[in-house]
């Protein structure tokens, strides 16, 4: 695996150079003159810890909740107070971990971000099956929530059991739903587990559709080296064929499939706090993206809290792109959209897509990976089924390997990738 992503890298940038992280930081983020900037914000306490998720997270406590909430507020206004008018973004998304264990004060938070930032695109909050109650989505709309995202991985009792969830009361959930609308309810599963077929995936597509969203995110299962689940992954060849029978049916169903892996009943309906071209983090393992710079926050939340206390952002690890490098990264990302707009790109870069990636671009056409429509490269399914492959190669061959040495040093002094 790491073979292929550091070829397919080199080639990429046109270097021999790695992706080197170092443990530096800097007192500021610049990032007023960011376009497309976009906020997440991370909640990382749960009831209990799923062994199949690699996101960051720890038990909740109430009390080290408390003092990671108060540390959180610190860091919006630290890096807020930067500029002397407020910074337009996108969105803000509340992602974790379970953001409802701290719902009674997430409209501070968003209280916080309103005081430095103006958002344009709507407040995105993750929920658990469990949190879905009328009071609670009240509680969030009230806030300025227009966007839920429910954490379901599936509705059926085998894989449930598989993964460690509680079976999922569908008519309360159903119904409080109902009761509190919203612009987006997205719903996410996790496909490819094992012995999973399309039938089997094709009752949750319909289940949440007929149930109250009007999104859903279907996500790849992988099996991570630092989790403790047992699960292994679908072979290549089973996935390919659910992927395509997948898709093919949401298509057919009339859905607009708005990524890789999400598809939604309403065009208006989207949930992604990934493809935007810059982006702050605020929290534990938060990343942020500028336009010459990615920074990944500490995973741990007494280390976060420390730093902050110190009055010093939390960044845990640096990395300063080279032209080529930022360009792969934005690539990449927007790629999941399933199409590249070669405006935007030069936009960004002030240069054009065609002068820099333009053998790439006539090689993917000729393979049958993308098909142009004006300033657009459209993804076709074979496109899409082998960016998701090669996707799963860079997860295991960067993402595993990072997040692996990060649950357990704080402040690593230097990664290369």
């Amino acid at each position: 695996m790491g073979t292929i992503t550091n070829l397919t890298r080199m080639w990429l940038t046109r270097s021999r150079k790695p992706f080197v992280f170092t443990n530096e930081f800097d007192p500021q983020l610049p990032f007023e003159a960011c376009e497309n900037l976009g906020l997440y914000v991370h909640i990382p306490f749960c009831r209990s810890i799923c062994n199949f998720c690699p996101y960051c997270k720890v038990t909740y406590s109430k009390d080290l909740c408390s003092r990671y909430l108060d540390a959180l507020l610190k860091e919006i206004h630290m890096t807020g107070e930067q500029t002397d008018t407020k910074k337009r973004v996108t969105s803000l998304y509340f992602g974790g971990g379970s953001p409802a264990l701290a719902a009674e004060r997430l409209p501070e938070i968003i209280e916080a971000v309103r005081q430095h930032f103006i958002i344009s695109e709507g407040i995105g909050v993750e929920l658990h099956p469990e949190d879905v109650t009328v009071p609670l989505l009240q509680k969030l709309k009230n806030a300025g929530v227009t966007k839920i995202s429910i954490g379901i991985q599936s509705f059926q009792k085998k894989y449930q059991t598989l993964l460690g969830r509680r079976s999922i009361d569908l008519p309360a959930m159903h119904g409080a739903l109902k009761a509190v609308a919203f612009e987006t309810v997205s719903m996410d599963f996790i496909f490819a587990l094992p012995n999973q077929t399309f039938a089997d995936l094709k009752t949750d597509i319909d289940t949440a559709f007929h149930h109250g969203a009007n999104h859903i995110a279907i996500y790849p299962f992988i099996d991570f080296t630092f989790t403790a689940s047992p699960l292994k992954a679908m072979k290549k060849k089973e996935k390919y064929r659910l992927l395509n029978k997948i898709t093919g049916y949401c298509l057919e169903q009339g859905y607009t499939r708005t990524s890789i892996w999400t598809f939604s009943s309403e065009k208006s309906a989207r949930y992604s706090s990934m493809t935007r071209d810059n982006f702050l983090g605020f929290g534990c393992s938060a990343t942020t993206l500028l336009q010459e710079q990615f920074k990944i926050n500490t995973f741990s939340v007494e280390a976060y809290c420390s730093r902050i206390d110190r009055r010093q952002l939390p960044t845990s690890l640096t990395l300063r792109f080279s032209l080529r490098q930022r360009m792969v990264y934005y690539l990449f990302w927007t790629a999941y959209s399933t199409q590249i707009n070669e405006t935007d790109f030069e936009r960004f870069f002030r240069t054009p897509l065609k002068r820099m990636y333009g053998f790439e671009l006539t090689l993917a056409r000729l393979l049958g990976f993308i098909k142009k429509e004006g300033p657009l490269y459209h993804m076709t399914l074979k496109g899409a089924f082998y960016y998701h492959y090669y996707e799963n190669f860079y997860t295991l061959a960067y993402i595993d390997k990072m997040w692996g040495i990060m649950r357990k040093e704080a402040f690593p002094s230097h990664i290369e990738l």
